[in-house]
């Protein structure tokens, strides 16, 4: 999903799936009035069901794609996985897209994580197979899928965009032959797009695809204010929560400071964490401060090469006054 307007980057925003549908309704209405591309609702762990969130939204959401960030082929079937994201299409007339991850913290749940990257490439293509309603079987080393088992009610759409979630290399050169975007999840680190560019492009090639055919996005937990200090302060205690899942990924993280990272997070330490980050490194995991700071990290992004960025949850203290924010005076500065 790169962007809708030639020559600018695309936008969306992301939220938690653990509130009201009521509250859903108002978080969707004040993202309509402004210019968001995408919509997105985490699928996290012993959180709500995307699918929900995202049908409480579809009605006061007239323009954005919506999509779940993201589905696992570990706890749904790709049967299941295709059902949920034609409903979603049903339900947007044709703005659904589909968010893949292999899935975290599944092991908390006794899921072992076996094949990551043959499942995801099958769980891809066995959705295309299932909403493109081909007649002839699908035999993967992972799935099977038998002759004449169509799908039985209405689709909007053969196909729709896909999202691959993903840091690494082996998972992008997939998504360059068969998906439509990678999101780096928990970044906003240009440097992450010259890492994963390149094999993107290898991948594509070998698809026979063009060299920008995959779009790339980076999401990450957004605090915006008013004021800058406000902001940066809640943004660290956000960030500090997930950054010794997600800092190991990231090739430019210094390994000293990871280890102190893992060290006071081992010990459930999380003033210790919030203290060890940076304004640089906070830069690398989370857009956060004013509406100056957010248009300069998304420049720096854009100039990357990026064609996508996700405002990700909480967007700040109060998330309708961040909303306004964002589109009042961080999106026109890109339009």
């Amino acid at each position: 999903m790169a962007s809708d307007r030639r020559g600018h980057i695309a936008f969306g925003i992301a939220f938690q799936s653990n509130k009201s549908p009521a509250d859903y309704r108002a978080l969707a209405e004040a993202v309509d009035r402004y210019a968001f591309d995408v919509v997105s609702v985490y699928n996290d762990l012993l959180f709500q069901p995307a699918l929900g969130p995202l049908l409480w939204m579809a009605p006061a959401l007239h323009h954005a794609r919506l999509g779940p960030a993201a589905l696992n082929p570990y706890t749904a079937h790709p049967v299941e996985i295709a059902g949920q994201a034609a409903l979603l299409d049903l339900a947007t007339s044709g703005r659904a897209y589909l968010g893949l991850a292999r899935g975290a913290w599944l092991d908390r749940i006794g899921i072992a994580q076996r094949r990551p990257l043959q499942r995801l490439r099958e769980t891809v293509q066995l959705v295309r197979h299932l909403l493109a309603r081909r007649s002839e079987a699908f035999e993967g080393e992972v799935f099977c899928h038998p002759a004449h088992a169509l799908l039985q009610y209405p689709l909007a759409r053969p196909n729709m965009p896909i999202t691959l979630c993903t840091w690494g290399r082996r998972t992008a050169l997939i998504a360059g032959e068969l998906a439509d975007e990678i999101k780096i999840g928990g970044s906003a680190n240009p440097f992450m797009v010259g890492v994963l560019k390149p094999v993107l492009t290898e991948g594509s090639r070998l698809a026979r695809r063009g060299d920008d055919a995959v779009g790339i996005c980076l999401g990450a937990v957004t605090v915006i204010d008013s004021d800058r200090t406000v902001a940066r302060e809640l943004a660290r205690r956000e960030v500090a929560v997930y950054l010794s899942v997600v800092a190991g990924l990231d090739p430019s993280t210094d390994p000293e400071w990871l280890a102190r990272i893992e060290a006071a997070n081992a010990a459930h330490n999380l003033d210790a964490v919030t203290r060890n980050l940076s304004d640089d490194i906070l830069d690398r995991f989370a857009f956060a401060g004013d509406a100056d700071d957010l248009i300069r990290q998304v420049a720096a992004l854009e100039q990357a090469g990026a064609t996508r960025v996700e405002f990700g949850t909480p967007l700040g203290a109060n998330p309708l006054a961040a909303i306004r924010l964002l589109g009042e005076k961080v999106l026109p500065a890109f339009r």
